[in-house]
């Protein structure tokens, strides 16, 4: 994972494999993590598509860096909010 790209593969924890188109990736200083927002690409076009979020560590070779969970309600509280700013930005475009 790295920040600018457009598509990732996600695997579950039964190792299936989900393509996602990522929205957007954002630093933040305060958790000192770097963060990916994402949804599958599979997803119909009449379905409210649910976003995903995960913190994560590129790779110094610039390929297939590594997601963690998001671990505290207060990294949750602080991606939400960024997330509400991006998408009210979208808006106004």
């Amino acid at each position: 994972m790295e920040h600018g790209e457009k598509n990732i593969t996600i695997v579950d924890d039964q190792g299936n494999e989900q393509l996602c188109e990522v929205l957007f990736t954002f630093e933040n200083e305060e958790f000192g993590k770097s963060y990916v927002l994402y949804y599958p690409i599979e997803s119909k076009d009449d379905e409210e598509v649910e976003i995903l979020a995960s913190s994560f560590t590129p790779n110094e070779d610039g390929e297939n860096g590594e997601l963690f969970p998001i671990e505290t309600d207060e990294e949750w509280d602080m991606i939400e909010e960024t997330l509400n700013t991006f998408l009210a930005d979208e808006d106004e475009e």
